[in-house]
């Protein structure tokens, strides 16, 4: 409490944080959006200033701050985010350069300007995916997420893979040679299997919520936390959120009104709170 949610300390990283929100904010062209969640109360139509969605549908500055202090307290090294938008949380988020995040975003358009301003601030600890959820979240899960775009083409060159075994113009490789390079191109992937925090935001409905808590689930550490925003946006949500914070691996939950945390540490008595923040 003391420590996170009212520290009131002015960290260097709300600078960034500020100037990120308001880029957007002084933005006013439109974009078409793909949304394959619950929709908007705000917007009638596809079509949307960026602006506008960045008012309406981007997190606060004081909930940006908080999400912030959140990853810095907990230490968080990997973080995934479900639902980028404009990357207004993703940037609060990225602010601790010690983490490494990869946000997840169903709309092209939208994705592609949050690139622009990952970009634009250096917030190079990102790795953007677009697609549906249920495509993205496999190759997550697989634990395949490659590095940078020049070394995805390291295996190429005189070396080739036929049915299992490294060949040269010259000949077969030895064992020992065949390891090192195998060795090699695994550098090239990161295991992201585990998480320390999962941010759920891309689809405020029943059902969807569910089936991506369950499937990420086994990512969860035994000092994860996962925030599920808008869990009071509707009936159904607030259904999703008791079955969820009442989940036998769920240990601590915590209610702010507008996020629902849940913890798994085993060496807590299961507990729930309501805190207003």
């Amino acid at each position: 409490m003391t420590k996170c949610f009212y520290d009131k300390k002015k960290y260097a990283a709300y600078g960034l944080l500020k100037s990120f929100r308001r880029s957007l904010l002084k933005n006013d062209n439109f974009i078409k959006i793909t949304d394959f969640g619950a929709g908007s109360r705000v917007f009638k139509s596809d079509k949307r200033k960026i602006s506008a969605v960045a008012k309406n549908a981007g997190i606060s500055e004081r909930r940006a701050k908080l999400l912030y202090r959140l990853v810095n307290y907990l230490e968080c090294k990997n973080v995934l985010e479900l639902g980028t938008s404009l990357g207004i949380a993703t940037s609060a988020m990225a602010g601790n350069k010690s983490a490494k995040l990869i946000t997840l975003e169903g709309c092209p358009e939208t994705a592609n300007i949050a690139q622009q301003q990952f970009d634009k601030f250096a917030l190079n600890n990102i790795e953007l995916k677009i697609g549906k959820f249920e495509d993205t979240l496999e190759e997550v899960i697989g634990g395949e997420w490659r590095e940078k775009k020049e070394n995805r083409n390291q295996e190429a060159g005189d070396k080739k893979v036929e049915s299992g075994e490294w060949r040269e113009e010259s000949g077969e490789t030895t064992n020992s040679e065949l390891q090192t390079t195998n060795q090699k191109l695994q550098t090239t992937n990161y295991e992201l299997k585990k998480f320390d925090l999962v941010f759920f935001d891309g689809n405020h409905q029943k059902q969807p919520t569910l089936e991506y808590f369950h499937k990420l689930l086994p990512t969860a550490k035994n000092n994860s936390v996962f925030i599920f925003d808008d869990i009071h946006w509707s009936p159904e949500m607030e259904k999703a959120w008791e079955e969820i914070k009442n989940h036998p691996e769920v240990t601590v939950s915590i209610d702010t009104f507008y996020w629902g945390l849940i913890f798994f540490r085993k060496e807590q008595a299961k507990q729930h709170f309501n805190i207003r923040l």
